[in-house]
């Protein structure tokens, strides 16, 4: 028997029997309540939406298998690929070009053979006959860029043999001699490329000149594996800029050459820092590794200095390594100032210019703050290293390193700790963020909350929750669009916003805080270093919890449905009964109703009901224990939930 069903006809039978013990004038008050709610009620559906389905109607969700189970958990047959790359690249500033070359091992754990591999070329954006560029996606990320000829190959080989090849837009096709086998079939790709960094970058990456010297910030900049999985298979969406990627874990060698005057930092840990820093500077990064407080590796009065680079003439190639990475990304710069300090294993530094604002020195310390404060409450930082980059960038996140720009304290903090906490969601929690950027953007939005309260002393709370309200009057789209179908406006209060919103909703309103935080660290925990779907996090969420949260998904996250409780009526205590309050729920989405009750006398109580009040109609009668005459009746009167019309949550008594 279907839920809703099972409920009300526990809830009838609840009162016929209780009207059997009630005085005949109160069963007749009574009635007359029901009588007037039901002919009252709706079905709490959504023009549109079938008939059949109402709010509290359970998911349709996938049939659970073997690899992705009914609890959200990974089945036992849960498999993904692995990409693993050696890559020497090598910066000439001079003429703006970054030529690499690169060997992909390639791991095929599907039960599928491959006759062909796709992999992202994502300069490819910049050409001039990029989809992204003939449908303007560029301007709705950050302004357009100059032109480029992207992704110049060199050489495509299977082994050591030359592949055939297509390249379509942001994607090239490389077509095997022989099927790759299933279950642990093994290929090795080799490929030789070349791009130039324009001048003008519209994201992500590219430079900004300072007094000391030009900051290159280095992304989403060599030729890497699409993801092949069990729910689509190749993902070949275009790289349109909005919607950022999804990619595969894997190894990183990476030996970078730069002019010797630069410093270098990047994703994963330096392997060589004999051959790239001084005597002092390797004296200062020992004891910044074990240190609480923050060590200046090299100071601003020593930024272009000879002494500060080893001696020698010509480039310096500085390597590194990363395990179990989703991509890599890095910058080079003679202007920097760095500096480190210690949080248990894990080496924390920033790398800066003297004009990129007075509170960089922070820098190091904000993010050691942030990454604690992750580690306390959801799951303990995995990687050996984490790097805070100044430059052209204004915020965007990398395995190990983050690039980010603030003008005052709050600003840089902000920043800072939304970057460094994408290393949990998606560089940890693999998120397709083509298909699904709430599920990294929104998830990390809302960890954010957490960490700024906790640095700045203050009430966690999202500051542009009444913008998120305001915005769900008129948006027509849900939560769920991917990512490159929404303009700017809609990808931030969406993915962002009304995301994170949801989620603090759901821990402090609906849940309660240890109810939520155990199934959100149940859901980290069962997918670090997995790709999880919507239905995945939705399971896990109510396997963990405890919780029905269907209507909660449905109305959030599935469809744009707004919220609108409103109080209808009070009618006044009596001699022998209190107060009688009628509720309405007017829109289609559902939460619990909270609403504070001040008396005559001066004294006031506030009350929650459960969202299942909700269950059998959009009208809900309340009767009071107190005796005494209401003065007024507010719902949420704490200003929590984005409600769309506030004008109709007051009742106050006429005088």
């Amino acid at each position: 028997m279907p839920r809703i069903r099972s409920h009300a006809l526990l809830s009838l039978l609840s009162f016929v029997a209780l009207a059997i013990s009630l005085p005949a004038q109160q069963r007749a008050e009574e009635a007359e309540g029901e009588t007037r709610s039901r002919a009252s009620s709706s079905p709490l559906r959504l023009p549109g939406v079938r008939p059949d389905i109402t709010i509290f109607t359970p998911l349709e969700l996938p049939t659970p298998n073997a690899l992705r189970t009914a609890s959200g958990a990974p089945g036992p047959e849960y498999w993904q690929q692995e990409a693993h790359y050696r890559i020497d690249v090598a910066l000439d500033p001079a003429t703006r070009e970054v030529s690499g070359r690169e060997r992909i091992t390639y791991v095929n754990h599907s039960p599928d053979a491959l006759d062909y591999l796709w992999l992202g070329l994502e300069q490819n954006l910049l050409r001039a006959d990029s989809l992204g560029t003939l449908i303007g996606a560029q301007r709705g990320v950050g302004g357009e860029s100059i032109p480029s000829e992207g992704v110049v190959l060199g050489h495509v080989r299977v082994g050591d043999v030359d592949a055939r090849y297509a390249v379509y837009d942001t994607q090239l096709r490389i077509e095997l001699a022989q099927p790759l086998a299933p279950k642990g079939g093994q290929v090795e790709l080799d490929l030789a490329w070349r791009f130039r960094v324009p001048e003008k970058v519209f994201r992500r990456y590219g430079t900004i000149d300072t007094k000391k010297g030009t900051v290159w910030e280095i992304a989403q900049w060599f030729p890497a594996m699409c993801v092949y999985d069990d729910v689509h298979g190749w993902n070949t969406w275009p790289y349109l800029g909005t919607g950022e990627f999804y990619t595969n874990f894997g190894n990183y060698e990476v030996a970078i050459t730069v002019p010797r005057d630069h410093l270098v930092v990047a994703t994963g840990v330096l392997q060589n820092e004999a051959e790239v820093y001084t005597p002092t500077q390797l004296e200062r990064l020992s004891r910044a590794k074990r240190s609480a407080e923050t060590i200046v590796i090299r100071g601003a009065d020593e930024v272009g200095e000879a002494s500060t680079r080893p001696s020698g003439d010509g480039p310096l190639t500085w390597r590194f390594q990363a395990e179990s990475v989703r991509t890599f990304a890095w910058a080079s710069s003679p202007a920097f100032i760095l500096d480190a300090a210690g949080l248990d294993d894990c080496l924390i530094q920033s790398a800066y210019y003297a004009e990129a604002g007075r509170f960089w020195p922070q820098s190091t310390q904000m993010l050691r703050k942030a990454i604690q404060g992750y580690n306390e409450r959801w799951f303990r930082y995995p990687y050996p290293a984490a790097t805070n980059v100044a430059g052209v960038e204004g915020g965007m996140e990398y395995p190990m390193i983050i690039f980010c720009r603030g003008g005052n304290e709050r600003g840089l903090f902000g920043v800072t700790t939304h970057e460094i906490g994408h290393n949990w969601f998606p560089m940890i929690v693999n998120t397709d963020e083509r298909r699904h950027a709430w599920m990294d953007e929104g998830f990390n939005t809302f960890i954010n909350i957490y960490s700024e309260a906790e640095y700045f002393g203050e009430e966690a709370k999202l500051e542009s929750a009444e913008e998120a309200r305001l915005y769900a009057i008129k948006s027509l789209v849900p939560i769920a669009t991917p990512a490159d179908r929404l303009d700017m406006m809609q990808l931030g209060l969406l993915q962002y916003q009304k995301t994170g919103l949801g989620l603090q909703i759901l821990r402090e309103y609906v849940l309660g805080k240890e109810r939520f935080d155990f199934a959100f660290r149940t859901y980290i925990r069962r997918w670090a270093w997995k790709s999880p779907r919507p239905a995945d996090f939705f399971r896990t969420m109510e396997d963990a919890s405890g919780a029905d949260l269907a209507w909660f998904w449905r109305g959030w996250f599935l469809e744009n449905a707004t919220l609108d409780q409103a109080v209808e009526d009070v009618t006044q205590a009596s001699d022998r009964r209190g107060a009688r309050l009628r509720f309405a729920n007017r829109s289609r989405m559902v939460l619990p109703l909270e609403f504070t009750v001040t008396y005559a006398d001066g004294t006031s109580e506030t009350r929650k009901m459960p969202v299942e009040s909700w269950f059998r109609s959009d009208r809900l009668d309340v009767r009071l224990d107190k005796k005494v005459a209401v003065q007024s009746v507010e719902i949420d009167a704490a200003g929590k939930l984005p409600d769309v019309d506030r004008k109709n949550n007051t009742w106050k008594r006429d005088e």
